[in-house]
């Protein structure tokens, strides 16, 4: 019988054939093993929900997010029984989505039987779009108990997210789960309904409206234009207090439209990571609807952790000034801005800070407040807190009477900002900024 090459006519191998054959195979398994390992994403964030690999480029990006805040006054025992319809307005769309949940300052475990995602099919209703509904599972379970003080991520669904779209985030708990994590002040309407809902699609047995988003902190987004998450965190004038409910007018949302639609803009998600009433140093009561977690002590939970994020901007500082005990020494306050980004740094983040904005005319205002105020962004303005910062007092004064907000601009309350306003603060942000990189140590 005649080979060529070693290749059997008769279609056996011989020994030389098979030796050949198996070290081109050993070559190729190993130029393989070298691709995979040089290829963005072989740790597993491009595979697929059903393990299967993925396109390198694609990865996770937060699309929403809100701080878990507070405990939700008057409720001690959870929501037993109930399913609750988080609304919630995506910054950046994807083709597969997953959620967080918080059970951060309850005292009980939070057993949650049925979870579920789905585009709405009108904006603010509890209403599923036709075909989107899917059901969410933990670690390949139907359900997930939360301990107190923990968070959970479900896995991914796969699930065409656009940008600018609201989505339902529903979570049935059958039992009592204690004090419930929550974010007080949402500006939009979700909904919460008698008995296992999770799984309908048409909102008829959501019948409750609320103002609160409970134990839900966060939804990212799998998709080819996933390029990264920014994460804006500050007080109330970043949660959008006074903007225009159920609009989406606060300032995180108009830099999300301003990267969706400008030309040259990186295409990211927007977190917001605003709580009303936060202070940059000092922590809040977690019975308090209007405090919080110091940004400080929340860092690594609400930014650093978060996923895909590039870019912080961080707005802090007046309620540092308003709140007792008052924080009057510029240092300070400038020393706790600077450990911020020194945390981030070391992590490949970048900071933008910004100034903090006029309150004149405000009840709250005292002219030794407004002096260590304007001391501060003197700091700031020169380079001594932040590497790169955003002038939002300059792009909410009024030229007239830089001590108060240019009319316009407020609310009416004189210290927080209207829509007109907080449309102000996102054009102020130098979009060519949020492309910046992070120097390596030497």
């Amino acid at each position: 019988m005649s080979s060529r090459g070693g290749l059997p006519v008769g279609g056996r191998l011989s020994a030389r054939g098979a030796r050949a054959l198996i070290a081109g195979l050993v070559a190729l398994a190993a130029l393989i093993t070298a691709v995979l390992l040089l290829v963005p994403g072989g740790d597993g964030e491009g595979a697929s929900e059903d393990g299967r690999p993925g396109p390198a480029a694609e990865r996770w990006a937060g699309t929403w997010s809100a701080a878990a805040a507070a405990v939700e006054p008057g409720n001690l025992d959870g929501y037993a029984g109930t399913s609750i319809r988080n609304v919630v307005h995506t910054s950046i769309g994807g083709t597969s989505a997953r959620i967080q949940l918080s059970n951060l300052l309850g005292t009980r475990p939070l057993t949650i039987g049925h979870a579920s995602l789905a585009r709405a099919a009108a904006p603010g209703t509890p209403a599923a779009a036709p075909g989107t509904m899917r059901r969410l599972t933990f670690s390949g379970r139907p359900g997930v108990t939360v301990p107190a003080g923990g968070a959970v991520t479900s896995d991914p669904v796969r699930l065409t997210v656009p940008a600018a779209a609201d989505l339902l985030v529903t979570t049935y708990s059958p039992a009592p789960s204690g004090p419930v994590t929550c974010h007080p002040h949402a500006r939009q309407t979700s909904y919460l309904a008698h008995g296992d809902r999770a799984a309908d699609t048409t909102g008829a047995a959501y019948t409750k409206k609320v103002t609160s988003w409970r134990y839900l902190t966060g939804v990212d987004v799998r998709g080819p234009h996933t390029g990264g998450t920014v994460v804006a965190i500050g007080d109330s004038i970043t949660d959008g207090n006074t903007s225009t409910p159920d609009a989406n007018h606060r300032w995180p949302d108009f830099l999300a439209a301003r990267l969706r639609t400008e030309p040259g803009a990186p295409r990211y998600g927007v977190l917001n990571q605003g709580i009303s009433g936060n202070r940059l140093l000092t922590d809040g009561s977690r019975w308090a609807v209007s405090s919080g977690p110091s940004v400080l002590s929340r860092l690594e939970r609400d930014v650093l952790s978060r996923a895909g994020v590039r870019t912080v901007i961080v707005e802090i500082g007046l309620n540092d000034l308003f709140k007792s005990p008052r924080q009057l020494d510029p240092e300070k306050l400038a020393d706790g801005m600077r450990e911020i980004e020194r945390r981030a740094r070391a992590r490949g983040i970048q900071v933008i800070g910004s100034t903090l904005t006029p309150f004149g005319g405000h009840r709250g205002y005292r002219a030794e407040l407004d002096s260590v105020r304007q001391a501060l962004n003197a700091k700031i303005r020169a380079g001594e807190v932040y590497e790169r910062y955003v002038d939002f007092d300059k792009a909410l004064r009024d030229p007239g009477n830089p001590l108060r907000l240019r009319p316009a601009y407020d609310s009416g309350d004189h210290l927080h900002p209207s829509d007109a306003g907080y449309r102000a603060m996102a054009e102020a942000v130098d979009l060519r900024q949020l492309k910046g990189t992070v120097p390596t140590a030497p």
